[in-house]
């Protein structure tokens, strides 16, 4: 969903940390509608944003999938799929459970199935041709009798699962629906659970749409250009383009640099009405523009963060005309305690608020919360950043929003036990909260948080956190399911015996806990919490060894995630326990002394679809290749500084995994212009790309990239001394994020600007502005925007 940031990373495990710039306004919560407003199509639009484009002389908006959210693919673009469960917020590379593509001739059904593959159909048009013009009542029938969900579910369930006996399993499936209750259908309800991919599911299915044939769906999936083109066409189809339904989401921070406020006030003017999301995310725009969002009456998600023109004043007309605003994001904004006085007057359906790094109010904003009818029905605040608010100033939260459920509270070196206790007092519905950057912080906030049923607890950074916080944890949150305690000291072997009991948990991230053991481990995996543990973090955990991955591979029959990063105890032994963990699908072993044998038997896996071996000395190509040589699902792979490696892997990524769509090789000084040319033309769906330090690759490597990896979205190219600026120039609008310099290599890389390594006798003095990094997002450069 947009309320994320559009975002082209990888999709990452629960275990990876979200950084503030990126953080989800609204954690998991689906969109709700106010009386009245559910028209068609408003439904079907959760994630899909809006992007702007020139047609002619004049400017229009039209639509682009969220790259997150989407479960409908053009066929040109269609990622592989990615099996596995994860968590909010994370990779953009979604598993895709149906597929649809319209054609002339037929319309092509397309489906995940075992080993990765996809089944496919065909469903000719004149085989559904009488529902096309079919009467009112024959497709109300369909609708509430639950027609196309009870099709969907059975056909998705038939052919992921591939049952021997189908018209058994059917029947026995109808039986289940008919059980559940046809209010609880949901389309995966026929999909074993381990087989089940996470996605998000939109209101309409889509054999719903597929059985009432619209012949604009195809348009809601097409690619801007794709869309410019097509409104082109004729007449008809530039109708198509114009559906009220394609205007229900519009994210202007996609064309920040390049649409014009005139364009957007015409755009907000003419669809008014259907706006139900905006997005305006680091839009540099008049208050005249901000005014005019207050025509959108029937708006409920707005997101001015990072809007440094935005003001209390814009906020004053934006309150005035848009009282149903649910979701607001004003982080990293000039907002005042005027703006602090508007919401409980005017938003009093507001339920997710995020006031991240806004500086400019102070606790007496906070105590307006309470005004009028107040913030009642407030579930999710985000206080990043705001280190002005004193103890005082969470008392007036927890008097004003006492149903808050999801706290977070990140880069704030002021927070305090007493402000934990304080807030706590009162808002004792709390479960979920996250608490990263606070040093303050110790064991008495876990006592106090004794009153709260907590789900997902994170604390990172923290050295006051001890043993005695996790015996609370084990008394007072038997539902945990998430636990992020990241790089705390205090931490030790009896901390993972605490937790042993927690039968719900399936996430535990303890990176950087350099006391946890052998013996910790095993004691937390003797417990009921094993079985569903899903994923797992032990980076940097140093003293684990092989003994670790053996109780692994023995109680942990869901482990999806799994990262023993810099583990240096771990050898060939353990990696033979690896490959009997069935359910994995992403291992981390960067910084390990893995060796080619090591890989020659991780390749027996079959299932793995994530790789990271960064900074692995003992392999070389011949691993890597036999690896990809058995590994034919695999999607992201990570090797950087390895600088033993060479083209042999290129090309062997190449000739075995096409559906690779994350890579990184930065570090690795004998890359080639003619195996990344060999890569570009294989790989279609590479998303993300690192050549960091590639020093052989020049300026045709950027040129073939645009032919072969259109959906590249992601590229990364410092300390690249032959590619020119004037080529990172033009292919920075063809990605959305992009960063490059010139600079010769830094020292520690191991080798200079040429790829030779370096001795100890060289005395290497870097360039000017070698530890500066230039960012370019995927629009025009800044003189570019002035002229």
């Amino acid at each position: 969903m947009w309320r994320k940031e559009m975002g082209s990373e990888l999709r990452l495990p629960e275990t990876a940390q979200l950084k503030a710039y990126n953080r989800p306004l609204q954690p998991g919560a689906s969109r709700r509608l106010l009386p009245g407003e559910a028209g068609r199509g408003a439904g079907r639009q959760e994630g899909r944003l809006g992007r702007c484009a020139p047609r002619g002389d004049a400017w229009a908006l039209n639509p682009e999938p969220s790259f997150p959210s989407l479960l409908l693919w053009h066929e040109a673009s269609l990622p592989p799929s990615c099996p596995g469960q994860r968590s909010e917020g994370r990779c953009p590379v979604q598993p895709r459970p149906l597929v649809a593509r319209t054609t002339p001739a037929r319309t092509r059904l397309l489906v995940p199935a075992r080993g990765g593959y996809q089944r496919s159909f065909s469903v000719r048009p004149w085989a559904m041709a009488s529902l096309r013009n079919a009467n009112p009542r024959l497709k109300n029938y369909f609708k509430e009798n639950y027609i196309p969900q009870v099709c969907e579910a059975l056909l998705c369930g038939i052919l992921v699962t591939c049952p021997e006996d189908p018209l058994r399993y059917l029947e026995g499936m109808i039986m289940v629906i008919i059980k559940s209750g046809l209010q609880n259908l949901l389309w995966d309800m026929c999909i074993a659970p381990s087989m089940k991919p996470n996605i998000r599911r939109l209101s309409e299915t889509y054999l719903e749409q597929l059985f009432e044939l619209d012949d604009q769906l195809i348009f809601f999936y097409l690619s801007l250009k794709d869309v410019i083109i097509c409104g082109q066409v004729n007449h008809a189809w530039m109708l198509m383009t114009q559906l009220n339904s394609l205007w229900n989401a519009i994210d202007f921070s996609t064309v920040k640099n390049v649409i014009p406020d005139k364009y957007i006030l015409s755009t907000l003017q003419r669809w008014r009405l259907n706006v139900l999301r905006l997005n305006f995310h680091g839009c540099l725009l008049r208050p005249k523009t901000f005014r005019s969002v207050s025509h959108c009456r029937n708006l409920q998600e707005l997101n001015v963060s990072d809007c440094p023109t935005f003001t209390d004043e814009s906020m004053r007309h934006i309150s005035e005309g848009c009282p149903g605003v649910l979701y607001l994001n004003l982080s990293n904004t000039t907002i005042t305690n005027r703006t602090m006085r508007l919401l409980p007057r005017h938003f009093h359906n507001l339920q997710n608020l995020s006031l991240a790094y806004c500086r400019g109010f102070t606790d007496k904003g906070l105590q307006y919360l309470n005004l009028g009818n107040g913030c009642h029905k407030l579930i999710y605040l985000d206080l990043s950043g705001c280190t002005q608010i004193s103890v005082q100033g969470f008392r007036y939260i927890a008097n004003s929003c006492t149903g808050i459920t999801h706290l977070t509270i990140n880069d704030m070196p002021t927070l305090t036990d007493n402000c934990v206790k304080a807030l706590v007092e009162k808002c004792s519905r709390i479960t979920s909260l996250v608490f990263t950057g606070a040093p303050h912080i110790s064991d008495r906030t876990f006592k106090a948080l004794s009153t709260c049923k907590l789900r997902k607890i994170r604390f990172e950074g923290n050295k006051r956190v001890t043993d005695a916080s996790f015996k609370y944890i084990d008394k007072n949150y038997p539902n945990l399911s998430h636990i992020y305690m990241a790089d705390c000291k205090g931490i030790t072997d009896s901390s993972l015996r605490s937790l042993s009991p927690l039968r719900q948990l399936t996430v535990l991230n303890l990176a950087n806990c350099v006391r946890i053991g052998d013996m910790g481990l095993r004691q937390f995996l003797d417990g009921p919490a094993s079985i569903r543990i899903r994923e797992l973090n032990l980076s940097n955990c140093v003293r684990l060894s092989d003994v670790s991955v053996m109780k692994l591979s023995e109680r942990c029959p869901n482990l999806n995630y799994l990262s023993l990063r810099n583990c240096d105890h771990l050898t060939a032994q353990g990696i033979g326990y690896i490959v009997n963990i069935f359910s994995l699908v992403s291992i981390d072993l960067s910084g390990t002394d893995i060796s080619n044998e090591g890989l020659n038997v991780l390749s027996k896996h079959k299932k793995l679809k994530e790789l990271s071996v960064s900074e692995c000395y003992g392999i070389t190509d011949v691993g890597i290749q036999a690896f990809c040589k058995s590994s034919l699902i695999l999607e992201h792979l990570d090797v950087s500084y390895c600088s033993q490696l060479s083209d042999m892997i290129i090309k062997a990524l190449a000739i075995y995994c096409i559906n690779l769509t994350s890579l990184s090789v930065a570090g690795c000084p004998k890359i080639t212009d003619s195996a990344m040319e060999m890569l570009s033309a294989k790989c279609h769906y590479l998303h993300i790309l690192d050549i960091s330090g590639c020093v052989l690759l020049t300026d045709q490597i950027l040129e073939d990239l645009q032919i072969g990896c259109k959906q590249l979205r992601i590229l990364k190219m410092q300390y690249c001394t032959n590619i020119s600026k004037k080529a990172a120039q033009r292919m920075s609008s063809k990605v959305q994020q992009q960063e490059y310099n010139s600079n010769d290599p830094p020292r520690w890389f191991g080798y200079d600007r040429e790829g030779d390594p370096l001795t100890e006798l060289d005395n290497v003095t870097p360039s000017k502005g070698a530890s500066e990094l230039t960012v370019e997002k995927s629009t025009y450069s800044s003189e570019e925007q002035a002229a």
